[in-house]
């Protein structure tokens, strides 16, 4: 296993710049937000990972126990001209349940909240913005309950982990749970989709 941190923040790119930039999302089961985040337009590498959390080297199994507090996380790079970061946010929670307390379906745990790790000021306002939006909007029947976190250190999951449902779209988690957001991603929202 292979631990990277976070960019130091003198070296994230500011908004006005056109160079890529990051985003750290947990949606619950990273091979979820993995599979949902690789078919954006824009997005040039997806790193699956644990951030959050106050155990030094966490591993699959520890983060799975729920005692070492790192969610189940995505690091996407992306490239700002191609998708913004609110686009990115708007599709992080169209395709999971950002009303669920420390759960996603039958993944249950402080491992599986929602949450958003801003990378910079912008994007912790931009976080908000959205959020305050969507509960305005009324989109979802219940508050969002998705955590704005310190983006902390962000450590790159197992290597099994990486491009998951890609490798594994047969296995039977990835046919009932993470197809159908796929799905539900390229029938909504065709337009911001590779092709």
């Amino acid at each position: 296993m292979t631990d990277a941190t976070i960019t130091p923040t003198s070296q994230i790119p500011s908004p006005e710049s056109t160079g890529p930039q990051q985003a750290i999302l947990a949606g619950g089961c990273f091979w979820c937000t993995e599979a949902v985040m690789q078919q954006v337009r824009g997005v040039q590498k997806i790193e699956s990972g644990y951030i959050g959390g106050h155990t030094p080297h966490p591993d699959y199994r520890s983060v799975c126990s729920g005692e070492t507090g790192h969610a189940e996380a995505v690091r996407v790079t992306f490239d700002p001209q191609q998708v913004s970061y609110k686009d990115l946010l708007g599709l992080f929670f169209a395709t999971h349940d950002p009303t669920s307390l420390n759960r996603q379906g039958a993944d249950i745990g402080t491992q599986y909240r929602s949450a958003v790790f801003p990378v910079t000021p912008e994007q912790e306002r931009e976080t908000r913005e959205v959020m305050a939006d969507l509960d305005a909007q009324g989109v979802f029947d219940r508050p969002i309950v998705t955590s704005i976190e310190p983006a902390t250190e962000f450590h790159v999951a197992e290597d099994y982990h990486q491009n998951y449902y890609a490798d594994n779209s047969r296995q039977p988690y990835c046919v009932a749970v993470i197809a159908p957001k796929v799905a539900k991603l390229r029938k909504e929202y065709a337009e911001k989709l590779n092709a």
